[in-house]
Parts: structure tokens; sequence; C-alpha cells
């Protein structure tokens, strides 16, 4: 519709805010009383305006919505452009610019509680349990692309017509075909959400700031966790640029197909698209709900958008946790390391060691923004703020610090649930389950009962959302807006055969390659994972799924960074899952991880602990404390078959030469050649 104004009305030349109850009363007010001016609260007019020569203004009028919480007028010129532009194509009904408060966050948990997406756990302290879609439980990894003009920035040449594994790339066009496909009134009937967040701590040179604006208020509430959130971040942000991130769940009101709507959890599993759009700092995401696709700080940002800023700043975003190690003589080292998702990182970032004299504080589980100070220090923060880590499995014998972290103040997702109001899984304490109570399945399977393989309780990859100040053990650092001081960094993955329990490179070089050939068998955290059959997948630095450029280019970039003045920390690979032939672990993993992580101390110490072997330097006999873990096999922990390293070979030569190809750094290829040539001498 196109709407004449005269003059009186024509002094409004942005997008106006009028106060009135709807676009009918709107209309029915200009047209009574022509000189009314208009006014900065209320209700947002979308619209289109043109002044002709007349000073008349044709407004064609799009949609209303109603601020209801804060001001438009008091954002800062680039955040209120932004919610604007977005607003005007996915036409909520509201705009609420969240603050991170108290009252707040007790809101978007009562809006969650009306609306049946969330139960309260009565045996916490203000915890909560989402049940989602079952279609919607998992990163969509096929869904996930790097939109840029050149597809060569993005991800390699792929030979022999091999898929590429290294990040998907689409074309702007293509992109903004499905982005006109889904979003374009996609949150009519719904509020739009505005989250400021800052990844790390508000106001540190090593932080970076977003605003994602959502439909959901699970994702509010998450946010709210996840990250610095609130009215000082945009304080603090000012007219600067920053992160635009977009996200709807896909289910404008009313629902089309109400009948489809299953656990009251709205999302399009048809329709899922993540997008990242790097030169212009945005991520798009449409059609989930679960964390790892709807929370864009965390991988979208933090991994993806954060891979690219740091290569054009000079630093490292990096799919690592960052802890502290205090040995019995006082000495404190930081160590970060890599590992695939659900591949124990929060189990070794919160592991309560089992050697006497020994402490572990933890700085973060999932993410490391990494960067060389002016003495050549490689010093990293946790940008996150919460912990969200995957349920099944942990236990206060395989993690009690996580166990008691998770007593309060979490929200859990794809959990079973206790008659009792608390929550189950497999792999928890026997006694979760108080006498007389029953369980209901993340599927709502009520009296489930333990043993059922066919239906698990918990879905594989269900999660828990808690913030990271309450952990018991969290570094008294982990919030420094300086870092703190990385002295090693480990890589490690799931291979139940022929890899060490522990290796160091040889060198930083070596160290890159270690990383460049990783593998690891699958898991659930993405949707490729949940298979009975466990595929040993190529998983370089642990970020195979959060690549934002193109791999070759990643591996020059960490190449670049071993130059004098930077010291470069030593660089380790671990292996907790090996197994013997009966499918038994050699190793007890958890807490006597602490071993390991000693022994990694002395080698940060230059102590003379290791020898020369094929894949690396590893213990030398006696200088890895095993003493009171019984029967170990350590002959058989770290035996590498010559069989075994060749056909290792062979499939890093084959991964290298499809999904790399001519991207791939000659020195690369040189340390692919070492290791074959120290394989056929074995």
């Amino acid at each position: 519709m196109v709407v004449r104004f005269f003059a009186g009305v024509s002094r409004c030349k942005t997008l106006a805010l009028f106060q009135c109850n709807s676009f009918a009363s709107a209309c029915r007010s200009r047209t009574t009383s022509t000189s009314r001016q208009a006014t900065t609260t209320g209700l947002g007019l979308i619209t289109r305006i043109n002044a002709s020569p007349l000073k008349s203004v044709s407004v064609e009028q799009k949609r209303l919505y109603t601020v209801v919480k804060g001001s438009l007028s008091s954002l800062a010129p680039k955040v209120r452009s932004f919610i604007e532009e977005k607003a005007e194509i996915c036409q909520p009904d509201n705009v609420y610019i969240c603050d991170g408060s108290d009252a707040e966050n007790q809101q978007m948990i009562d809006t969650l509680l009306e609306n049946g997406m969330i139960q309260s756990l009565p045996k916490y302290d203000n915890c909560w349990l989402a049940l989602t879609d079952p279609k919607d439980v998992a990163r969509v990894e096929k869904q996930t692309f790097i939109v840029t003009e050149d597809k060569k920035r993005t991800t390699p040449t792929t030979t022999n017509g091999a898929e590429g594994k290294l990040a998907i790339w689409k074309s702007p066009e293509d992109f903004k075909m499905e982005f006109d496909e889904r979003f374009p009134g996609c949150m009519k009937g719904r509020t739009m959400y505005v989250v400021p967040f800052s990844m790390g701590p508000v106001g540190s040179p090593l932080s970076k700031i977003g605003v994602e604006l959502t439909d959901s208020a699970y994702v509010v509430a998450s946010m709210r966790i996840m990250t610095r959130m609130g009215a000082n971040v945009l304080k603090t942000l000012g007219d600067s640029e920053f992160v635009k991130a977009l996200h709807s769940v896909g289910q404008p009101l009313p629902l089309s197909h109400p009948e489809s709507l299953v656990n009251n959890w709205p999302c399009n599993s048809e329709k899922i698209m993540v997008a990242h759009i790097p030169d212009k700092n945005e991520i798009a995401s449409f059609g989930s709900g679960y964390g790892g696709n709807s929370l864009l700080g965390k991988k979208c940002f933090a991994l993806r958008l954060g891979s690219i800023l740091a290569q054009r700043e000079g630093w490292l975003a990096e799919h690592m946790l960052i802890l502290g190690i205090t040995n019995p003589q006082g000495v404190k080292k930081y160590i970060a390391a890599a590992f695939p998702s659900a591949c124990g990182k929060t189990n070794l970032a919160m592991m309560t060691p089992s050697l006497p004299g020994y402490k572990i504080e933890c700085v973060g589980d999932d993410i490391a923004w990494m960067r060389f100070d002016s003495e050549g220090q490689l010093r990293a923060i946790n940008p996150e703020a919460g912990f969200f880590g995957v349920a099944p499995g942990t236990s206060m014998a395989t993690n009690p610090i996580a166990m008691k972290l998770i007593q309060s103040n979490t929200v859990f997702t794809n959990v079973a649930k206790t008659s009792d109001g608390g929550v189950y899984w497999k792999g928890i304490d026997d006694d979760a389950v108080s006498p007389g109570a029953t369980i209901t399945s993340w599927k709502r399977q009520e009296n489930w009962q333990p043993g059922d393989k066919t239906n698990p309780a918990a879905h594989p990859n269900a999660r828990f959302c808690a913030p990271a100040a309450q952990c018991p053990i969290m570094d008294p650092a982990w919030e420094d807006s300086a870092g703190v001081p990385i002295d090693a960094i480990i890589f490690g993955g799931r291979r139940p055969k022929g890899v060490p329990l522990i290796y160091e490179s040889f060198n930083w070089q070596h160290g890159v390659f270690v990383g460049a050939a990783m593998r690891s068998e699958a898991t659930a955290a993405a949707e490729h994972g949940g298979g009975k059959k466990k595929m040993i997948m190529h998983d370089p630095f642990a970020m195979r799924p959060f690549f934002g450029y193109n791999f070759g280019d990643y591996l020059r970039h960490w190449l670049s960074l071993e130059p004098s003045p930077h010291k470069v920390p030593k660089i380790f690979h671990v292996n907790w899952f090996r197994t013997n032939d009966e499918g038994e672990f050699l190793w007890p993993g958890f807490g006597e991880n602490v071993r390991v992580l000693s022994w990694i101390m002395d080698r940060v110490a230059n102590k003379d602990v290791a020898m020369e072997s094929p894949i690396g330097l590893i213990p030398k006999p006696g200088s890895l404390n095993v003493e009171g873990l019984g029967d170990i096999d350590m002959k058989e922990l770290f035996s590498v078959s010559p069989e075994f390293l060749r056909d290792e070979c062979v499939e890093i030569d084959k991964y290298f030469k499809e999904q790399v190809n001519e991207d791939l750094p000659r020195e690369m290829w040189q340390e692919l050649a070492n290791l074959q040539a120290r394989a056929k001498k074995m």
C-alpha cells in the first residue's frame, strides 16, 4: 500500500516510530489529523520513504512492530541500522532489546515455560530441561557454508571427483536465493530479540563483539550463559563495527501446520541453513534451534568467522580447551588442547587429578583465542562464558567437577527426566535416580528402564549449558584481559588402534603436520556421527567442521607463526582411547590423564625424558609415572606396527591429494615424505 501524507507529517525522514495500536489505527490517525507529529516510542513502522517535489511523502507500508523493551533511538547508528534492516525482512511483531539482567532472564524462562518449551527440574536450583524435535539434535554440517566471491578463498579444489570435506562454499548469488526463500516474513507473530554479546571479557583487546537477532527465547537464555551479554556490551561497542548475526527458527505464527510441532519445539528441519558471510562479518542461521546452529557466538562466530579474523589479524582461533596445571613443586603451566567434539575436552579441562599434589584449573573447555604478546609469548583467552557440554558419560566418576557445576543455573537439552525432578543419561551415577522414582526418556517414553539399548534415555548428543563462573575449579586468570601464557599444545582424538598414548612432535613444523594429519572416530556431535559403525574420519586440528577459509592457507598461517620473536610452544598428540583386541581401553583415562600432563610438563622444562620413535618423541621407559595403576600394558600402549604406520601414510597421502591438493604447503608434503621414510626403516 502507498500512503501519501501532507507536509505536516513529512518531517519523518527515516524509519518512523508511531504511537498507535495497529496498522489500521495508524492509517486512520493520519487521515483525521494531518498535523499530528510522529513520536519515537511505541510501534515501529517498517517503511520505504520518498519525498516528492511537493514535500509530500510516499510510504510503502510493510509491517508494524512494537518495541517492547529498550529504545531504538538510544542505540548507536550501526546497531540500529542492522536491527531495522533485518526487521523489515523478517517482519516480527515485536522487537525486544536485551539488557542481560536477572529480571530479563526470568522473563525468558517464564516465556519458555508458558510455551511448553522447557520443564522445571525441582531437584536442582534454577535448572531447566528442553526437549527438541528429534530432527533438530546436532550441528548440520551439510547445510553449513561460507559465502565468498572466490571459492578458492573458502576451500581447496579437490581431485579425483572427491567431495570436499573442508568447508562448504556458496556463491553470493546462490546464498541470496536461499536467503530470500527463507527469511522474508519468518518472524511474523514472533518477537525479535536483540542480543548484544562479547566473545571474551568485555573490553579486552583480545575480545570481539557481536549482536544476534533471534526469535527464540531459548537462544536468549542460553546466550546469556554462553557469552557476556547485555547493556554493558552495547556501551563498550559504541558505533564500532561488530559481527552481525541473524537467527530464526523458521516458523512464523500462526503455524501453517501446527500438527507438525514436536515437543513444542519450533524448527524447520527441511530448510536448515547456517551461512557465514566473512566480507560482511555476518552470520545467517535458519530453521534450527539446536545450540550448535543457533547460539551464533559459539562455533559460527568464535571459530568459523573467528578463524578468518585471526588469519587477517595475525592470531589463532582454535577448537581448544585451556587448562592450568600446577605440580607438587608449585610450578604452573597452561596447556591448550584440540579434540573433536565429544572426545573428552570437558573432562580434561575439569580433571580431578589422581596424583597427590597436582592441581588442575579450568580456563575453558572448547574454544581458545590465542595471540603472541609483545615479548613473543603465546597468550590465550576463553571467548565463552559458559559450558555447552555433552551430558552422556558425565558422572561423579568421570567428571565430578562438571557434576557439581550443573547442580544450579543450568539448561539441559535432550536428557531424560526422573519423576522427582532430576536428570538422567547413560553413564550417570547409580544414585541419580532416587528410590521409587521413574525415568521418562528424552522422547517422552515413560517408565524407561535402564538396559533399553533400542531407545536410549538421553540423546547421545544431549547437552548441559551452565555458567563458567560457577565451576569450582575456574582458574583465577580465566577472565584476565591479557590472557594466560600457553606452554604446550595438544592434539588428540579417538583412535582405537595404532596410535600411542602420547608423543611429542620433533619441532613446530612437524607439530603442524601432526595437527593436519589428525584422524578420529566419528561422534554424535554432528549429524553423521550417530550410526552403529564408527568411521575413522580425518579431522585436522579438530577444526574440520569449523574452518572459515581455505585449509591450505590455514596451514600456511600456522607455519608463519614460528619465526622469532615468537616463542612457539611444544606440540604433542595424545590418544586416551586405544583398545585391546577385546575392545577394552588400555588406559584408564579421566583423572589418570594427569600422569600424561605431568610428562608434558617435564618436556616443557626440557627434561631428558623422551626418546625418538618413527612418529615422534615418546616417553623413555620409567619416565611416565604409572605407579599404582596395576596391570598397564605399556608396550601395547606405545607400539606402532610398520603395517599400521604405512597404512596411515597412505591414508594421509590420499587425503592431502584429494582434499587439499595444490593448496597444501610444501612443508606438509615434506613432513609426509619424512614420515614415509621413517616407516620404511621400521
